[in-house]
């Protein structure tokens, strides 16, 4: 290994299982082995059993669609306020100079802090973790978002500008086309954030979800269904995180030329 040298894919997927592998080997070490006790750690066998027991016998799969409804839902409508936000801060100074003391403030609270308050507010249904994803997200794309567009090359601006180009044209073909990739990335990493926020929302006063079984899992000490929902969560992010990252190199192929 040189520093920066890059790899193949081929070598990429092999580096990335060869992890996997090593972490289960030393999952069944400890488990198998007796150094640790399965009422605090189940093994993989044990883990895929409950896996199964939680598909085929408790419903886990409607537990499952409701956390990616919340997910999908929560981050949508955090998407749709903070990008148009965003990109006004980031194109109006002045927008920028009014709203960024409090993003900037707001972006620090812990939406977990907001839970007693939403369920004051909105009750313990599903607008309740709405919320809380929502509270968890839009502020950092709000953010992220302005300094994308506030980011944008001064040259291409004023060439606009020199053409004839009105201010809104400059956001319409200069800024939003410069901008769009990366704001396509920040959603795709603050997608990966939301699954926190769900799952902590979950926890408190919900009859459904991935995190209503692992609190009920925690209660009966069952570590190998807590376990489970944990990978489950993993590999739903990985996937929507393939999915996200495949969709905007086929929107945006400029950006990888």
């Amino acid at each position: 290994m040189r520093p920066l040298d890059s790899v193949t894919s081929k070598q990429r997927v092999a580096y990335g299982l060869a992890f996997f592998v090593l972490f289960v080997a030393l999952w069944s070490w400890a488990t198998f082995g007796g150094h640790v006790s399965k009422t605090f750690l189940a093994n993989p066998l044990t883990m895929v059993q409950e896996g199964y027991d939680l598909l085929a016998k408790q419903g886990f799969l409607f537990d499952i669609g409701m956390t990616i409804w919340r997910v999908v839902g929560g981050f949508a409508l955090a998407a749709i306020i903070a990008v148009p936000l965003g990109v006004l801060m980031g194109a109006y100074k002045p927008v920028e100079a009014f709203l960024e003391p409090f993003v900037s403030f707001a972006r620090y609270l812990p939406a977990s802090a907001f839970i007693p308050l939403l369920i004051l507010w909105a009750g313990i249904g599903e607008l309740q973790k709405l919320l809380v994803i929502f509270i968890g997200s839009v502020f950092q794309v709000i953010l992220m978002v302005a300094v994308t567009v506030g980011a944008t090359r001064r040259d291409l601006v004023e060439a606009a500008y020199t053409l004839g180009a009105s201010d809104r044209g400059i956001i319409r073909r200069v800024l939003l086309p410069s901008s769009a990739p990366e704001i396509a990335e920040i959603l795709r990493l603050v997608l990966g954030w939301a699954w926190t926020y769900v799952i902590v929302a979950e926890l408190i006063g919900s009859s459904s979800g991935i995190g209503h079984m692992i609190t009920d899992s925690q209660a009966l000490l069952n570590t190998g269904q807590i376990i489970f929902g944990i990978i489950v969560i993993g590999l739903i992010g990985l996937l929507s995180d393939f999915m996200f990252k495949a969709f905007n190199a086929w929107l945006f192929p400029w950006r990888l030329a």
